[in-house]
């Protein structure tokens, strides 16, 4: 098992910027950032290997950035010139290497981008 724990998000307006944060309670190799808008399904943000690797959506290329520091099994989402359409619950993710092991979710964090 492991647990997240996320910090961050809030209200901002539009041009802005948050930076998200998420701890697992032990290492594991692919962490990231999942949003969920009204109506919507869950989606992709974005999301980085142990080893650095990151994988962004198109929507939130140029303006997010994905970091993680392994010491302290945390990944940070750094979101700049944010838009309205960026509201969402986020909700951090993290997986094993291994495919079939389960998926680990956070509790969620709200995004709320004024106009």
């Amino acid at each position: 098992q492991v647990q997240l724990v996320e910090s961050g998000g809030g209200l901002v307006q539009a041009g802005g910027s948050l930076r998200l944060s998420c701890t697992a309670s032990r290492s594991i190799f692919r962490m990231g950032w999942y949003r969920q808008a009204p109506g919507k399904q869950r989606a992709l943000v974005a999301d980085i290997t142990s080893g650095g690797s990151p994988n962004y959506a198109d929507s939130v290329k140029g303006r997010f950035t994905i970091s993680r520091d392994n010491a302290r099994n945390t990944v940070y989402l750094q979101m700049n010139s944010l838009k309205p359409e960026d509201t969402a619950v986020y909700y951090c993710n993290a997986r094993s290497y291994t495919v079939s092991d389960p998926d680990y979710w956070g509790q969620g964090t709200q995004v709320t981008v004024s106009s």
